[in-house]
């Protein structure tokens, strides 16, 4: 059996924590990946700031949930590029929703690869 990542959704920042516990309730969760930004020394990134308190709130709400974090470095990269294989038109490949999307679908698609 294969399993394949794909898209869900963007969603804004505001809207995140809600979002997660609303889908936990209609879907079955096994753990959150949440992408951790690193510069290329290994060290937090600047953005890091907001993603480890937003991680504590999440265990908070869910503590009996697994909370995995896992170096993003250079999903937008792999994003862009696999947008413009696939054909996309400069207009698309410029939309950060949809590069989002695809940069989360990566370091999903790799975090289980790793685990086979």
């Amino acid at each position: 059996m294969q399993i394949i990542a794909n898209g869900l959704t963007t969603v804004a920042t505001h809207e995140l924590l809600p979002f997660i516990l609303n889908y936990i309730k209609e879907e079955r969760v096994d753990r959150i990946l949440i992408g951790m930004p690193k510069q290329m020394n290994n060290r937090d990134s600047e953005n890091a700031k907001r993603i480890r308190p937003f991680a504590v709130a999440l265990k908070r709400q869910l503590p009996d949930m697994p909370v995995e974090f896992v170096d993003e470095r250079f999903t937008s990269v792999l994003a862009h590029r696999a947008m413009l294989e696939a054909g996309l038109k400069k207009k698309d490949r410029q939309n950060k929703a949809l590069a989002d999307e695809v940069s989360a679908t990566i370091i999903l698609q790799s975090y289980m690869e790793s685990r086979r």
